[in-house]
């Protein structure tokens, strides 16, 4: 069993998940329930799934689990909050940059799993 917060990857799935939080707050009342909760949920499944991935008992499972997370790692929902003018294009582009990041670690991670299985 690993420790998740020993992990890079995680700490900047963490980062980035308080970012979505702290920038969603300054959406319209209206994306409630809508394109902030959307965000929200998938900026804090990546670190979620990692944090899981860590309590499994093998190679195989952490891996799937890392996968998971980085399938949940979309700048989809970022794109959407620019273009609606949610967030400006350079708040857009940092948090791209972030996601990309943290998408490139998880596939590292799941590489050398998977090479070593």
């Amino acid at each position: 069993m690993r420790n998740f917060r020993e992990l890079k990857v995680w700490e900047k799935a963490h980062l980035l998940t308080l970012q979505v939080y702290r920038i969603t707050k300054n959406f319209l009342s209206d994306e409630r329930f809508g394109l902030t909760v959307q965000l929200r949920r998938a900026a804090a499944s990546v670190p979620t799934n990692i944090a899981e991935a860590c309590g499994r008992n093998s190679e195989r499972e952490l891996a799937k689990f890392m996968s998971i997370a980085a399938g949940s790692a979309s700048d989809d929902q970022l794109l959407l909050a620019c273009d609606l003018n949610y967030i400006q294009d350079e708040t857009y582009k940092e948090l791209n940059q972030q996601v990309n990041e943290v998408k490139r670690m998880l596939n590292s991670f799941i590489q050398k799993l998977t090479a070593n299985g």
